[in-house]
């Protein structure tokens, strides 16, 4: 191997080692960030659970109740989409998209600079929270409010929710629920209980129940968001890791390649002397 060859290489092995200290970097990063990500998501499980125990309890315990948002109607639904704000995650957001069943008269809500730009030609609800980075609890509770307020107005009869739900370090899955209409079922305990009730609501059961959704809907969008950016980080970490594990081989890979070019060069070297020397 030529000198020229040997220099390809060293400077080969420099890039790469410079490639590699910055996923290594963001690896690190990732997996300090990830470990909040996981906090604020147990943190916002408790709110979610009172709230919909809440709920069950209205709609099971009253007869006669009804609510705008348990009808079902015929119309356009409304899809909350939350992705990453950037790439270099592995297939984070490759995969939700590709489990999304979205029709072409459905309305976006995007939270995630990667949605508005998948979704370019479709109609969006809002551009106001595509940064999913951004979106803490005063976010979630204007979207709560500002889709409640749209469902009772029959700007859309139905809501889903797509994000990725965390599994563990090393499994992401894409996940869609059903927000609205919500789903009651009246069961004969439920029935049997209204006799029984000491709970009065003020002025009545729907009027409070309505005035829960906004809340209902922000809660299950924050844990969403949540987990979805631990999902995006466990992701990244996980690519960033891989990718520090691949430069790692192919350092050694050219290494040895050099080690190998650089003692058959010396070996020439010593030939070429020894000839020269058996000729004088």
């Amino acid at each position: 191997m030529s000198a020229s060859n040997m220099k390809t290489i060293k400077n080969r092995m420099k890039s790469i080692r410079s490639t590699r200290q910055i996923t290594k970097a963001m690896e690190l990063v990732a997996s300090s960030k990830m470990r909040k990500a996981m906090e604020r998501t147990e943190h916002s499980k408790p709110y979610f659970d009172i709230l919909s125990e809440t709920m069950d309890n209205i709609a099971r315990d009253n007869r006669d109740f009804s609510s705008v948002f348990t009808r079902k109607r015929e119309g356009r639904t409304l899809c909350i989409v939350i992705a990453g704000d950037r790439g270099l995650a592995g297939g984070y957001n490759h995969n939700l998209f590709k489990s999304l069943n979205i029709g072409d008269d459905d309305i976006i809500f995007p939270i995630g600079r990667k949605v508005t730009e998948y979704f370019t030609d479709s109609s969006l609800y809002t551009e106001d929270y595509e940064r999913a980075g951004d979106i803490g609890i005063d976010e979630c509770s204007k979207i709560g409010e500002l889709i409640a307020e749209g469902y009772k107005k029959g700007e859309f009869t139905k809501v889903t929710l797509s994000y990725t739900s965390y599994k563990n370090i090393l499994i992401q899955e894409p996940k869609t629920v059903s927000l609205l209409p919500v789903r009651i079922e009246h069961t004969s305990e439920g029935m049997r209980n209204t006799r029984y009730s000491l709970t009065i609501y003020e002025p009545d059961a729907e009027t409070v129940f309505d005035r829960i959704i906004p809340g209902y809907i922000s809660g299950m969008v924050y844990g969403a968001v949540s987990e979805s950016i631990a999902s995006e980080l466990s992701a990244r970490r996980n690519a960033m890791e891989s990718a520090t594990d691949n430069a790692d081989a192919m350092l050694d890979k050219l290494e040895l390649e050099y080690n190998r070019a650089r003692q058959a060069s010396i070996t020439q070297e010593l030939t070429e002397i020894i000839s020269g020397a058996e000729n004088l």
